[in-house]
């Protein structure tokens, strides 16, 4: 029994130190209705762009939308679980170039815009998606 009890305060005590999640960017962004909001303008915008539209044409948006949201929500620091396939597995075959990338990228800060999410906000989300470019990019 006294072992039991030393694990459990020596986990909570664990548990204590660890520093806490900084959530101030997906605070920044409007939690999570406001990257719902984000997203969902990302893509009408993207309906709107003839430059990359047509590699969505037979996506399920609903699901894109979902799994965009649980994405942005994890990199913004958000209480959120992405359950999505990887950069990677999600863009195989699809031959994407970086001007592709850049229009999308162009599209989420018009998005951004809209909602009134300041600049350095926007600036922070940005810098934790930049990573994945590699990911996407001629897969």
């Amino acid at each position: 029994m006294r072992l039991i009890a030393a694990v459990l305060l020596l986990s909570l005590a664990a548990c204590a130190q660890q520093p806490p999640r900084d959530d101030s960017l997906y605070r920044a962004l409007g939690e999570q209705a406001g990257i719902t909001r984000i997203v969902e303008g990302m893509l009408m915008n993207i309906a709107r762009d003839r430059r990359i539209v047509r590699h969505f044409e037979k996506i399920d948006i609903v699901r894109l939308r979902d799994k965009l949201v649980e994405q942005f929500c994890v990199e913004a620091g958000g209480p959120c679980t992405y359950t999505g396939d990887s950069m990677e597995e999600s863009h195989k075959g699809q031959r994407l170039t970086p001007s592709d990338f850049n229009a999308l990228v162009e599209n989420l800060q018009d998005a951004m815009d809209t909602e009134g999410v300041p600049v350095p906000a926007q600036n922070r989300l940005l810098a934790r998606l930049a990573p994945m470019r590699a990911q996407v990019i001629d897969r």
